[in-house]
């Protein structure tokens, strides 16, 4: 486990699992969603959901006009509850690593490229660096992705942020900065419609959300409870997020996404890094 600190905020990221920042605590009290008993295949903390984020409508993909087949017999995808591949893989991964270090921040490296077992599922030579830069009472958290391979790297990837506030949800007030909300399917995937959304605060009691939200202010996604609060500014090239606030759970996910659910099928929002170029963005957690 990796901590770093500056000032009055500290942060602990596990290199070993998925390099997810386990930790972020601001005078002593936590923000992150990991339980005491927390271990793998549960998701806590902030995970990197890639090569892709979120759904798959099925076992195949589209990519620069050819469809890619999953294979399930190598036992590294992850389904969800209608079997459809979800998160990518490399949530548990011990393959970062350390390539930078100060007191405040942390550089990790992953070869994606040099294990076999992902390169079958997601054939794109491509290395990940995730820093986590603590600076002006924030964690920052930067991603840059290099395309090694001959050919464009389609790219939607995103991080699923686990908080928590410390107090019951029924208190919480939301605050979601986008004007638009997918149309999901009854197995959560778009079906390319839209609805106009009104952005702004909202109290959570009594309301659930695993929504995905297109067409961002800029301004920061937030939760207060009247005593603590926290915001989450994407980078814009964060286009899309994902608000998921299940019922009876005190955690609240705002998820930076790169593209909508199931967008290598859709090709909906979808970006493209070139061959040899490097795609960079960050995002900025801010706990009051």
């Amino acid at each position: 486990m990796i901590r770093i600190r500056d000032g009055d905020l500290e942060a602990a990221i596990d290199t070993g699992c998925g390099d997810n920042c386990r930790s972020l605590v601001y005078r002593g009290a936590e923000y992150i969603h990991t339980p005491a008993d927390w271990k793998p295949p549960a998701l806590a903390g902030i995970p990197l959901l890639a090569p892709w984020a979120n759904r798959i409508d099925g076992e195949s993909y589209l990519a620069n006009g050819w469809r890619y087949f999953l294979n399930s017999s190598l036992g590294n995808l992850r389904y969800d509850a209608n079997r459809l591949p979800i998160h990518g893989l490399l949530l548990f991964t011990d393959r970062w690593k350390i390539r930078r270090q100060e007191a405040a921040w942390v550089t990790a490296r992953l070869e994606f490229w040099r294990v076999p077992e992902w390169m079958a599922q997601f054939p794109f030579a491509c290395a990940i660096e995730i820093t986590h830069r603590l600076a002006g009472g924030s964690l920052e958290i930067e991603m840059a992705i290099e395309n090694l391979c001959d050919e464009a790297l389609p790219l939607c990837v995103g991080f699923h942020p686990y908080f928590r506030l410390g107090s019951s949800r029924e208190t919480w007030r939301v605050k979601i900065a986008a004007r638009e909300r997918a149309v999901l399917s009854g197995k959560k995937i778009p079906t390319g419609e839209r609805q106009p959304f009104e952005p702004g605060w909202s109290p959570l009691a009594g309301r659930s959300f695993d929504d995905v939200f297109s067409r961002l202010t800029g301004e920061e996604f937030a939760v207060e409870d009247g005593k603590r609060s926290l915001s989450v500014r994407f980078g814009p090239k964060y286009t899309t997020a994902v608000v998921y606030a299940p019922p009876e759970q005190d955690f609240l996910c705002f998820e930076p996404m790169t593209a909508p659910t199931n967008a290598f099928n859709s090709n909906a929002g979808l970006q493209h890094v070139a061959p040899g170029a490097v795609w960079r963005e960050s995002f900025r957690i801010s706990p009051g």
